[in-house]
């Protein structure tokens, strides 16, 4: 949500800094909003008072026998009165109008976030690992012999439709040990706090954490109302929602595992083959609440920590620094991590670390007391995959392929997999 006041100030500012991201100037229309807005306010107010006044004179007129007067006055407080009504509720009304409008317009990036139209224009700023060459022609996750067996997307199909996969055996037990490895790692090397949410989110939250009015159509929504989270943030960010924290209680540091839903409107025909793109898939995310002059290193902190994930697994990644034009509705600065997959050939998406600034805040109004006293100050809030669960399970297998269909897997699983090391051809723990 942005501050109407900034935008008043400085409404050219804020037009060139949307026309970054390819969106047309809206300062003017928000203005007049608000200038009809704050007319209607201080009607009301001058209203109030011309009512004050008249009802302080009426007794008087009344003592004095001047009932002409007196009639007078009473009139006028009830027709004051009858203004006072109607301007409040029009100003209610323009207000709601100018924050409906503010709630649909994206957060303004970063002044070092590269200038672009689309994830062509995305800047590459790392690089770590090379990709294997293989003395064979390597195969997508769902061709592999060794999961063949644990990969069962018709059965998924008949229970829930496309775009589900039922995990079993092997397979499901390397992703439940990628998770809990991920969280392990967050926990005792990264310091972060395991939290378990519920996935069950109400619409202020939300709203709060700039899904909604904006991604309605991607996610899901039960007949009661509630909603299907599509990523843990929601729920580890709106913790502090309506909160005014100490400053000492910051940062605020949160993982957790848990499962993520989405409609994925609009994706027709993309990624559709294996577990790429799923309406269900599990994910470990780091979100962080910050003071404001901490966030720019609290965003490199977690990336550091997405990395790591990666690093440990051994698995070739590269991470991007998105444009203004690919980067997401609520975020200042994006960096997207690509994990290698030999049986596509390229690298693919596999976390996203975001700050979002105060966007967030201002909307579920989380603030913090400032150390050396003065006003509430909203806090900053970040958000990244830690790892995106399935996606890692895509490159942990694919990098790990054996031209005899098994599949070699990383150490540090191995205690989480009972001491083993490798998938065999015949789907087996080995």
């Amino acid at each position: 949500m942005h501050d109407i006041r900034a935008i008043r100030e400085n409404p050219a500012a804020f037009d060139a800094a949307l026309a970054r991201r390819g969106d047309a100037p809206v300062s003017s229309e928000l203005l007049a909003l608000d200038e009809a807005r704050r007319a209607k306010i201080l009607a009301a107010e001058t209203a109030q008072a011309e009512q004050n006044k008249a009802s302080k004179e009426v007794g008087a007129a009344k003592g004095r026998g001047d009932e002409a007067e007196f009639e007078r006055l009473r009139a006028l407080i009830s027709e004051k009165k009858s203004e006072i009504s109607t301007m409040q509720d029009e100003a209610k009304a323009l207000d709601a109008r100018l924050t409906d409008a503010l709630s649909r317009i994206p957060n303004l990036p970063a002044d070092d976030v590269p200038d672009g139209a689309d994830e062509d224009d995305n800047v590459e700023i790392k690089r770590w690992g090379t990709p294997q060459t293989f003395d064979f022609t390597p195969k997508e996750h769902f061709d592999l012999p060794a999961v063949a067996p644990s990969m069962d997307f018709e059965t998924a199909a008949k229970i829930s439709g496309s775009r589900f996969v039922l995990l079993s055996g092997a397979v499901a037990r390397i992703h439940r040990a990628l998770a809990q490895f991920m969280l392990d790692t967050h926990v005792d090397k990264n310091g972060l706090t395991e939290a378990n949410p519920p996935v069950l989110v109400r619409e202020e939250a939300m709203y709060g954490t700039d899904k909604l009015p904006k991604f309605g159509e991607e996610s899901y929504q039960t007949h009661e109302g509630m909603w299907l989270a599509s990523t843990s943030e929601i729920p580890l960010t709106y913790t502090v929602a309506d909160d005014v924290l100490d400053a000492s209680a910051l940062p605020i540091r949160l993982t957790a595992h848990t499962l993520c839903f989405r409609s994925e409107a609009g994706s027709a025909g993309r990624d559709t083959s294996g577990m790429l793109r799923q309406h269900q898939f599990e994910k470990v995310e780091m979100v962080s609440i910050t003071h404001p002059d901490a966030s720019e290193d609290e965003q490199k902190r977690m990336l550091a920590c997405a990395e790591g994930i990666l690093e440990a697994l051994e698995i070739p990644y590269k991470t991007i620094v998105l444009c203004t034009g690919d980067m997401g509705f609520g975020a200042r600065r994006t960096y997207d991590i690509e994990a290698w997959l030999p049986g596509q050939n390229t690298y693919r998406e596999i976390s996203s670390v975001s700050t979002t600034g105060d966007f967030q805040a201002r909307r579920m109004n989380a603030r913090f007391k400032p150390a050396d006293g003065g006003k509430p100050q909203f806090v900053h809030t970040l958000n990244g995959s830690g790892l995106a669960v399935g996606r890692c399970l895509i490159a942990v297998l694919e990098n790990g392929q054996q031209a005899d269909g098994s599949v070699t897997l990383p150490g540090v699983l191995a205690p989480y997999l009972g001491g083993k090391t490798k998938l065999g051809a015949d789907g087996k723990l080995a």
